[in-house]
Parts: structure tokens; C-alpha cells; sequence
């Protein structure tokens, strides 16, 4: 059973609190977007679970968007439909409602991951596409070495990769997805080379890890960064990536068709 909190947000993170600059920190990013578009390929009907403002929803489909946060579904752009009140453990649909199913950033918030992907599996006859990060991978990223409690937290939370696909069952493949230097969505991993906008307070908030470490820690991050920037210490030691046009992190799209 998923405890709501005061905005109906479900699972680990309070979206009523962290959510209020989602939309302008998390815009979908086009080069992401179209490793999606190709998971899904020709379905028309998609079911988006853990929806939010509605990054990755494509106009050129049927969507329709599951999220059970208030603060988020009145961030949803006019142009977009209204998103559903409710939970992936608990999807009010028939079976094989849609022609897909996705989910994007969402399936380490949820309180019972399996349960939400067996939802997702049975509401969808084609296939279930998945957007998450390898917890395996995640301290690999230059923030560990300023923000260990982040990615601590983050390892932690994100369901490993043989859990997802044991849960969705059917031909399961996982790729991994490069990630552009100039990404728009602003994840952690999206400012690789530019550690500069992690210093925005904002920019932090909209990754709910922040929100699971306490004051002290997101101060002496910016201290600490802020010092290593100014020093060139930073440069020294990971300038590298702002050379990269891509980088691949932990990002990674599973994708579950039926046998």
C-alpha cells in the first residue's frame, strides 16, 4: 500500500516540497527523447506511469499520463492532457489497455517496484520501456567525491537492472544512454561538464536525492565546489569532460517486450 503524503504524492520523495521548479529545471532533452521514441516504435496508445510535468510525452501518440502528485500534474503544460490521480502499484486500467507502457525517472520512487512493473506489463501489450540509472554505476560520477551522501543515497534508492527485468519477465534489453553535454533534463549526471550550475540551489532541488541529505551537506558542497572551481582544483582533476560531447554515466533505457 503506498502512503500519500498532503499533495497525493506516493513513494520516497515529497514532491509538494521539491517539486515547485521541476519544470524549469527537468525540460526534456530532444536526444534522450529519441532513444524513447525508438523503444516504443510504432505504438500509438502509451501509458506514461510516474508522468510528472510530462517530460517525454510525445504529442505524436496517444498518451496517457499517470501521476500522483498534485504539486506535479499543475505543472503539466496546457498542451498536454490532464494526468490521472494514481499509483503504478495500482493502475486503473484493463489488461492490455495500451499498445505501451513507459516510465521515465520514476521507478526508484515507487514503494513496491515490482508490483508497479507487473502493472505495467499488464496493461500494456507491447512493450514496457523503462528510464532509469544502474545503481552499479552511480558513484562513478565527479559528485561523489563532493557529495558522497547524493549518490549514496541514489545507489540505494534505484532498483538494480536484473530486478527490473526479472519484474517485467519477456525479452528484456538494456542500453545505455549517452548523455549530451548540453542535456536539458538536469539530472545530476546532466551537468558533467558544468558543475557550475550545481551550485544553483534550484538546480539541486530538482533531483529529489537532494532532498534526502540535510542542510549541512548541501552546504559544504558548495563551499567545497565553489572553492575547487574558483582554485581550478575542479579543472585540474575532471576538467577532461567539458571536452566530451557525451558522456556515458549510469543512464540506462530497459525495454521489455512480450515472448
Amino acid at each position: 500500500m503506498n502512503a500519500r503524503r498532503a499533495d497525493g504524492s506516493a513513494g520516497d520523495a515529497d514532491y509538494g516540497t521539491i517539486g515547485a521548479g521541476y519544470a524549469d529545471h527537468r525540460r526534456p532533452e530532444p536526444r534522450i527523447e529519441e532513444f524513447l521514441s525508438q523503444a516504443l516504435g510504432d505504438a500509438r496508445t502509451v501509458v506514461n506511469v510516474g508522468a510528472g510535468a510530462g517530460s517525454y510525452e510525445s504529442t505524436a501518440r496517444e498518451v496517457t499520463p499517470v501521476e500522483p502528485s498534485a504539486s506535479m500534474r499543475a505543472q503539466r503544460p496546457a498542451h498536454l492532457p490532464p494526468a490521472i490521480d494514481a499509483v503504478a502499484e495500482h493502475l486503473p486500467f484493463d489488461d492490455d489497455a495500451f499498445d505501451a507502457a513507459m516510465t521515465t525517472f520514476s521507478v526508484h520512487q515507487w514503494s513496491d517496484v515490482k508490483a508497479g512493473l507487473r502493472e505495467m506489463r499488464r496493461v500494456a501489450r507491447g512493450p514496457v520501456v523503462v528510464l532509469t540509472c544502474d545503481p552499479d554505476l552511480v558513484r562513478d560520477f565527479w559528485l561523489y567525491a563532493y557529495a558522497p551522501e547524493v549518490l549514496d543515497t541514489e545507489a540505494r534508492r534505484y532498483p538494480a537492472i536484473a530486478d527490473l527485468a526479472d519484474a517485467l519477465g519477456g525479452r528484456v534489453t538494456v542500453r545505455p544512454v549517452p548523455i549530451p553535454v548540453d542535456c536539458t533534463d538536469g539530472f545530476n549526471e546532466a551537468y558533467y561538464a558544468r558543475p557550475e550550475t550545481l551550485l544553483d540551489p534550484g538546480a539541486r532541488q530538482a533531483c529529489s536525492a537532494w532532498s534526502f541529505v540535510d542542510a549541512p551537506v548541501r552546504e559544504r558542497f558548495a563551499r567545497d565546489l565553489r572553492r575547487d572551481l574558483e582554485s581550478g582544483a575542479w579543472d585540474a582533476r575532471f576538467g577532461a569532460l567539458r571536452q566530451q560531447p557525451t558522456y556515458e554515466g549510469s543512464l540506462v533505457l530497459v525495454r521489455s517486450v512480450p515472448e
